[in-house]
């Protein structure tokens, strides 16, 4: 049985975690994702030979955790970032990848004093305001408004249910309008040929957060997956820079 833990929301939370030394390491997964992921277990993998601790999890809604995935947002997958993280004490380097980018942003916003690390993977800061709503047509804002949601194709199976809650939320939790102090070490990784997250999007966020040590890598010619050996050994790679390995 994979183990698991309730929120203070009620909702039940999978993971998994390994015992080590810290800065404990949290890869936090992105839209649609699970913590079964190629990103996921070569990080834990690399973290066990490194003996440091580390933690993977399925947001609610996701993978092996409760709940649909049409009843969540962006706020309760930060509320159940939070709540994993609670499993661990001490500093932590986290580790977000696509959305988990962006929850990773928020959790360095609300708790800065924890973060001693932060790697973002094709980060997706505000996607649901500034990639989903923006690219509505009309006929999607009316379908959202009077419905509740809107059915948008995907490269990866069955469309996305979009929903006008995870909108809604999404705008309470934006992070690129307002000031974004990073004090950690940062490193932001992006590929040129990712058709989900524009390169644009990493520009944007190099500009806008604010930080003594913030570095973005592009990487020619890797797509959104981020997967393939040469890119894990860079997310390993980042992951000691910040980490003091």
């Amino acid at each position: 049985m994979t183990p698991s833990f309730v929120t203070p929301q009620g909702r039940r939370i999978a993971y998994h975690l390994t015992d080590g030394t810290g800065p404990a390491i949290v890869f936090l997964g992105g839209f649609k994702s699970d913590m079964g992921g190629t990103k996921a277990v070569h990080l834990e993998a690399w973290a066990k030979a490194q003996g440091r601790a580390f933690l993977r999890f399925d947001y609610s809604g996701h993978g092996e955790s409760s709940e649909a995935f049409t009843d969540g947002c962006i706020g309760d997958w930060f509320e159940d970032a939070c709540a994993a993280i609670g499993l661990l004490s001490g500093p932590l380097v986290l580790v977000g990848s696509s959305m988990g980018g962006w929850i990773s942003l928020l959790l360095a916003r609300a708790m800065p004093e924890r973060i001693a690390g932060l790697v973002t993977v094709a980060a997706a800061p505000d996607f649901t305001q500034d990639s989903m709503w923006a690219g509505f047509d009309a006929a999607q804002k009316a379908e959202l408004a009077t419905k509740g949601q809107v059915a948008l194709p995907s490269d990866y199976g069955d469309p996305y249910i979009i929903t006008k809650r995870l909108i809604e939320d999404g705008r309470d939790h934006l992070v690129l309008r307002d000031p974004l102090p990073l004090p950690c070490p940062v490193r932001f990784l992006q590929g040129t040929a990712d058709a989900d997250v524009d390169m644009a999007v990493a520009l944007r966020l190099l500009d806008h957060a604010q930080g003594p040590d913030i570095q973005l890598t592009l990487v020619d010619g890797a797509d959104h997956r981020f997967s393939d050996d040469a890119c894990l050994d860079l997310i390993t790679t980042a992951v000691a820079d910040v980490g003091c390995v």
